[in-house]
């Protein structure tokens, strides 16, 4: 049995990721966010409806004119790629990269989005791991235009701490069962914990873009030493940074 494009399974389906999407990201009216991505703009309506002012880059151009005509001109849509988006540092308060294309490399697209952002980053794709996966149904077990690159929690988990050593991470899945048994299942669905549950068809995780950094003006060693000798350290000497 396959799954059609407008079936009460794709609906169910579709509505159990945003779901998954807003209970991690959070989306906070007026605020600036980028779909990395962004496809005909499916997310881009959702993080609108949401009050968020949004933004969407593709490397296709054909894909935005299709996004155009679906969103109107409440939106700004650029064509670039994943890997080089063209953007200023810190210019957006959240970044979403939800089911990235195979062919992307998902660690440069990770540096670049923690680049761009100021805020907090959404990643979302399809679990190599979950029941549908493993029955061999990876694009099936979503909607069939998000036919992502297949990943893990804890391959996810590693690349954002390639780009952020120490950030908090926030994670889940949904969708625990073969996709043909939704909307039937989901009364079971919804019954399970998402939260830190790694067996979901859709798996996401969130986090914050903040850095910390230590700026020594002067060798700790020669503070250390003045302290002894019962003099005072030069003020400034050791400052942190949070930002």
């Amino acid at each position: 049995m396959t799954i059609g494009l407008r079936s009460p399974a794709t609906y169910y389906i579709d509505r159990r990721e945003k779901d998954l999407i807003q209970r991690l990201l959070r989306p906070v009216d007026g605020e600036r966010l980028l779909d990395v991505g962004c496809g005909e703009g499916d997310y881009l309506r959702f993080f609108r409806g949401k009050g968020c002012s949004v933004t969407g880059v593709d490397p296709s151009q054909d894909v935005l004119d299709m996004a155009r005509k679906r969103l109107g001109q409440r939106v700004d849509l650029c064509p670039g790629t994943c890997e080089d988006l063209p953007f200023s540092d810190n210019e957006f308060d959240v970044v979403t990269l939800i089911f990235p294309a195979p062919a992307q490399n998902l660690r440069n697209t990770i540096h670049e989005a923690v680049r761009v952002c100021r805020g907090r980053i959404f990643l979302g794709t399809i679990n190599r791991y979950s029941l549908s996966s493993i029955q061999g149904e990876k694009g099936a077990a979503l909607h069939p235009r998000k036919n992502g690159c297949p990943s893990s929690i804890p391959e996810l988990i590693r690349l954002v701490r390639s780009a952020l050593t120490d950030t908090a991470i926030e994670w889940g899945s949904v969708l625990f069962f073969p996709p043909t048994w939704y909307p039937f299942a989901s009364v079971l669905e919804e019954r399970i914990p998402v939260v830190k549950n790694p067996f979901g068809s859709f798996i996401g995780l969130s986090f914050p873009v903040v850095y910390t950094r230590m700026t020594v003006q002067d060798p700790l060693g020669k503070r250390e030493k003045a302290k002894v000798a019962g003099g005072y350290p030069a003020p400034g000497a050791a400052r942190r940074r949070t930002s």
